[in-house]
């Protein structure tokens, strides 16, 4: 059985590591993520994850893997900034305030998809003019939601969070296991049904 990571993402490959397993294939999917008119950051998650999974192909014997991870502040979508410009009108939302961030699972072998959503909240400091310009001019806000990394610099910019950090990061490692073994693939060695 082969894993494909439906992501070019390097965190989720990454976080992928820490369970201790490599994909032997990333086949990273080209969608529309424009949220739908009014729709909400959840559902909006959710539906990035499985259409991720629906555009990958892949055969009956490869698991594809994909996620999808959304900020929310309220029923705002924040996305990945489209310029150093939208990324500081976001971290200056976020400045002081509390925040979720959502991370949409989405597991697929043949025409089963399986999903999990993960919901976090995250609280960031109030940011200084000085500790918002030396963010941005690091560029460590490109392709991230929200504008930020909670892996990288902006880490000293989040003194709390409730839920997972993993999956702030990008793909909740508890609920991927759980979500792959169901599916059939072997994360702790031994295939589904034979015991380890």
């Amino acid at each position: 059985m082969r894993l494909v990571l439906g992501s070019g993402s390097p965190r989720r490959k990454e976080l992928l590591a820490q369970l201790g397993l490599v994909a032997d294939e990333i086949r990273a999917p080209d969608i529309d993520e424009d949220p739908h008119e009014g729709e909400l950051p959840r559902p909006y998650c959710t539906r990035m994850a499985y259409e991720k999974a629906l555009a990958v192909p892949a055969s009956p014997q490869e698991i594809v893997l994909c996620a999808d991870t959304t900020v929310a502040l309220g029923r705002r979508i924040l996305g990945k900034p489209a310029d150093e410009k939208e990324a500081a009108e976001f971290l200056l939302k976020l400045s002081g305030r509390r925040h979720q961030v959502i991370t949409a699972v989405a597991v697929k072998r043949g025409d089963q998809i399986w999903q999990k959503n993960v919901v976090t909240a995250v609280k960031m400091k109030r940011l200084s003019n000085l500790e918002l310009n030396a963010y941005l001019q690091s560029g460590d806000w490109r392709g991230k939601a929200g504008g930020y990394g909670i892996q990288g610099m902006a880490g000293a910019f989040i003194p709390w969070i409730s839920g997972s950090f993993s999956a702030v990061m990008g793909l909740p490692v508890v609920e991927t296991a759980a979500l792959l073994s169901t599916a059939g693939y072997p994360v702790y060695g031994a295939p589904t049904g034979e015991s380890a």
